[in-house]
């Protein structure tokens, strides 16, 4: 039984450019049919599968299809333009900064990128206990690390100062993050191109 309750923030505010095909990716359907889940919305099903709480940081593009699984209290949608109207960069560490301060009462971080979306719920419950144990651990399977990557309640600070795209690796190096075994070949699978979808339909 998990003692800590951390959140799972969903990254789901990349502009997605190096997928060609129509649409967003996180919009592509997950076999062709028109009841078919999306991308992004079979990840918020095994998010909110596990009961933990589920923070989604998103784009204005995005959030009408966020909103139909999360309560928008929980939903930070970022800024596609500067005050000067000019495109604003939406990097992972600016991501992340937002999701994990939209969550910061929670008892730890389980970041996921929502265009995962084959991690199990099971997977996302295993990290959440390793928290219990180790201030960052990350799921592994066969011995290669993947998502989601939880990190503990004091690491907030360091969270925070995250910056452009750089995302959380040097926090994962410097803390000598664990892994966390588990039988989910799905924590390797992201789509970034069409070829990425077309693989995980077949």
């Amino acid at each position: 039984m998990i003692k800590r309750r951390p959140a799972v923030v969903v990254l789901a505010a990349g502009r997605g450019t190096r997928f060609h095909g129509p649409g967003h990716k996180l919009e592509q359907k997950l076999d062709g049919t028109n009841g078919a889940d999306t991308l992004l919305a079979r990840t918020l099903r095994h998010a909110i599968a596990t009961q933990l709480p589920v923070v989604v940081v998103t784009t204005s593009a995005l959030a009408p299809s966020v909103h139909r699984f999360i309560a928008a209290r929980d939903v930070v949608t970022l800024s596609d333009h500067d005050f000067e109207g000019r495109p604003h960069p939406i990097g992972m560490g600016h991501s992340i900064v937002a999701g994990v301060s939209a969550a910061g009462d929670a008892d730890g971080w389980l970041i996921l990128p929502a265009d995962m979306p084959l991690v199990q719920p099971a997977t996302i419950l295993a990290v959440a206990a390793g928290l219990e144990r180790y201030p960052v651990c990350y799921a592994q399977y066969r011995g290669i690390q993947g998502h989601p990557v939880g990190f503990g309640m004091e690491l907030y600070t360091e969270l925070m100062s995250l910056q452009g795209d750089e995302g959380a690796r040097r926090i994962v190096a410097r803390y000598a993050a664990q892994p966390i075994t588990v039988d989910d070949p799905g924590v390797h699978i992201d789509v970034d191109t069409a070829e990425d979808l077309a693989r995980l339909l077949s």
